[in-house]
């Protein structure tokens, strides 16, 4: 029997089981291929080896976006998470963001349980070193032990793990996130198909023991009376549950002398960390040292979960050396006797320039190679998923010969953060934020599943039921918004009590209801006693109805910019065209266009260092 080694085959393989690997694995199989997600270890299925949350500025609108087109982390967190919060409710709808506290160990269960009962899906420990390429087309990989799995689709979803290094001080251990074995192999097999590598770095915070912490010194955090679900299938009454709160508290000049004293000492400072880190998501000693007038910074204390006494420690991530890193947590208020349970620590990993990439993310190189998540110079879980459920979804589409989903930036936040990774120059690991998306106004996340179910049951993610249930949403708000514009309220003394109380000014003459909403200090659910012929809608009907009457004008005005945008979407770049032979583009430009081969003048629009004169120039080249 000796030399004999396995071979099996698969429609697709998922390398990774992190954020992206899950929400990949998930798509393939739902969609009927047969789907191997390989995982160095079976127990960091969804692992968090950072922040235990989901969500958050921008981030919840991916998780919305996500579970709109048939994705899971929604579902995942509302059924394990321990504190829920709506951010930015002062502002407008357009940046409402929701975040959940995840029990980190329970939300990896929960995960692994939905994988394992998936049918078409196989969940393999084991490492894969080497991808099988056959005339620029991928058939296979290769594990640590030679076995080898033929496919007609691979997607890379390796996280932080390639070639990974944990770093504090001078201790440096080649291992991924939380201890866990690194994957040593792979990168030499991608740069043997001339794929292009990088280093990029990311980092956490401490974990200390919670019954070492003096909360009395910290300002209490709660969740939100009235809990919002991330998913649009999750009943709201289910997640009406009891929270655990985080704490408040703040880093002082005492702990910043504290760095600063130990700067040498910093891996980040002493040129021990070669990959580059996240501009907006800094350690607490890049903190220190680039906003050196702040004379404090917010740390949020917040729990791992229900399971552990273990606290994160917001805010003040950190790959200072251990005994620094005692002297600086203990310096701030109600962490003077902190036990750390887990010391902070940078991690280095490999990644790709994401330009390799095609709005798919299907490698552009090698037909049937995707790849998602932070492998892709991205940060953040959420940012992962959505990758994850996308690059899934292609590599199913295109097995079956069917149009693959590219989400364009007026359509979704997923088409922004896909938009910027392969068409930007992203030194950096990539954040998602608000103010990168130039259509917020449309793409809130109280309407991603109008935006985005179609898409799903497209696709095949979403039921027809659900499907119905959406269509049937629309025609609701459609024909109460209708109502509202006809329907007329004149001088009455209730009309003008009700005005007076909110502080409105009192009607002249009649007017419609609409017309009241609209009003700043009015609300669909503020005119009700005025409102004689209300129908009884659903909750989240009401709120796209408010959303839709009050900001009308504004939505219309972007809806017109979303036309112009289309418009230079729709005009698309031949696969093969010879930049050499356009005329009249500057040689950046061209330098350019060439290394990022953009699929559409509005891609090409968007690539740094290509101007409004080159697309001039490109638009009358290709005859429009």
């Amino acid at each position: 029997m000796s030399g004999k080694t396995l071979t099996e085959n698969y429609d697709v393989v998922v390398v990774g089981a992190g954020h992206a690997g899950c929400e990949a694995s998930l798509a393939c199989a739902r969609l009927g291929l047969s789907t191997i997600m390989f995982t160095v270890s079976v127990d960091s299925i969804a692992l968090m080896p950072c922040n235990p949350n989901i969500g958050g500025s921008s981030k919840g609108h991916l998780v919305k976006e996500l579970d709109a087109l048939g994705g899971e982390m929604g579902k995942n967190i509302d059924k394990t998470f321990i504190q829920s919060k709506m951010l930015n409710c002062s502002k407008g709808p357009a940046v409402h963001s929701l975040r959940a506290q995840a029990d980190k160990q329970a939300y990896s269960n929960e995960m692994r349980k939905t994988l394992e009962n998936t049918e078409n899906l196989t969940v393999k420990q084991g490492e894969i070193t080497e991808l099988l390429v056959e005339n620029n087309e991928i058939v296979g990989v290769k594990t640590y032990s030679g076995a080898t799995y033929l496919c007609k689709a691979v997607v890379l979803c390796t996280g932080t793990y390639l070639k990974a290094r944990c770093i504090y001080g001078d201790i440096s251990n080649y291992t991924g996130p939380n201890g866990l074995q690194a994957a040593n192999y792979l990168t030499d097999s991608l740069k043997s198909l001339g794929i292009e590598m990088r280093r990029f770095k990311t980092g956490t915070p401490a974990r200390i023991a919670g019954n070492s912490i003096d909360y009395s010194k910290m300002e209490e955090q709660f969740g939100d009376k009235k809990v919002v679900p991330f998913s649009f299938s999750t009943n709201p009454e289910d997640v009406q549950i009891e929270q655990k709160s985080c704490w408040l508290t703040y880093t002082n000049e005492k702990t910043h002398e504290i760095i600063r004293a130990n700067l040498d000492r910093s891996p980040l400072y002493s040129g021990m960390i070669e990959g580059t880190g996240p501009r907006y998501c800094p350690s607490i000693e890049d903190k220190v040292v680039r906003f050196a007038d702040k004379n404090r910074h917010q740390v949020f204390i917040e729990p791992e979960g229900l399971y552990t006494n273990e606290m994160y420690i917001g805010g003040m991530s950190s790959s200072l050396p251990e005994d620094v890193q005692y002297a600086m947590y203990r310096s701030v208020p109600g962490l003077e006797n902190a036990r750390i349970v887990k010391n902070a620590y940078a991690i280095e990993y490999d990644c790709i320039n994401p330009r390799e990439l095609y709005p798919t993310l299907e490698f552009k190189k090698i037909k049937g190679l995707f790849s998602a998540g932070q492998f892709n110079g991205s940060s953040g879980y959420e940012e992962a998923a959505a990758q994850g459920l996308i690059a899934g979804i292609n590599a199913a589409m295109e097995i079956k010969g069917q149009e693959q989903l590219i989400l364009d930036r007026s359509e979704a936040y997923i088409g922004v953060l896909i938009d910027d990774l392969v068409t930007k120059e992203n030194n950096e690991p990539y954040r998602m934020m608000t103010s990168r998306a130039e259509y917020r106004l449309l793409l809130r996340q109280d309407n991603a599943d109008l935006r985005l179910r179609k898409k799903g049951y497209q696709v095949g993610l979403i039921d027809e039921d659900t499907y119905q249930s959406i269509l049937r949403k629309e025609e609701l708000i459609e024909q109460e918004i209708a109502r509202l514009e006809q329907a007329t309220v004149g001088t009455s003394k209730e009309v003008q009590e009700l005005l007076e109380k909110h502080g409105s000014t009192l009607l002249k003459s009649g007017t419609t209801l609409a017309e009241l909403i609209r009003r700043p200090e009015l609300t669909y659910e503020i005119i009700k006693p005025i409102d004689k012929n209300r129908p009884e809608l659903p909750w989240d009907v009401q709120e796209q109805v408010d959303i839709n009457i009050k900001y009308d004008g504004y939505i219309k005005r972007q809806m017109k910019q979303v036309e112009q945008f289309k418009k230079l979407e729709a005009k698309k770049i031949p696969e093969n065209i010879d930049y050499s032979k356009v005329g009249s583009l500057r040689i950046e430009a061209r330098q350019k266009l060439e290394a990022y081969r953009p699929v559409s003048i509005g891609q090409a629009s968007r690539i740094s260092g290509v101007s409004p004169a080159d697309i001039s120039v490109l638009l009358v080249y290709l005859g429009g």
